[in-house]
């Protein structure tokens, strides 16, 4: 099995959903995320906080520095994600339709690399 990184973009500047909206959303995605784990597909995921809470950590030359704010000056940015098991591609993009269905919003599938085999 491999796994697949699902990740939900948020646009700065869009207009943020009405508490309604959020609430409809966060029962959607726990449907969603109920289905993954009785499919055995769920290995992990998770709402991310605003890019502005972010610490972007460098190390160089021996030296560590550490700068506030996203990494990337994007207007889309990653708002949250699960950790997929699925058999292939296929598998992953059609839970990527339930998820972003779920959370209203575009989700972006990205395969991991393999491991090495020992």
């Amino acid at each position: 099995m491999k796994q697949y990184l699902l990740a939900v973009h948020m646009v700065e500047g869009a207009p943020l959903p009405s508490d309604e909206e959020m609430q409809k959303a966060y029962a959607q995605v726990d449907r969603v995320n109920n289905e993954l784990r009785a499919a055995g597909a769920w290995v992990f995921g998770g709402g991310l906080l605003p890019p502005d809470s972010a610490t972007v950590v460098r190390t160089e030359s021996g030296q560590t520095t550490m700068t506030d704010g996203p990494f990337a000056e994007s207007k889309e940015q990653i708002g949250g994600f699960w950790v997929l098991r699925c058999e292939d591609l296929d598998q992953a993009l059609s839970w990527a339709a339930k998820c972003s269905e779920a959370c209203m919003g575009p989700v972006e599938v990205r395969p991991f690399q393999d491991e090495p085999e020992s």
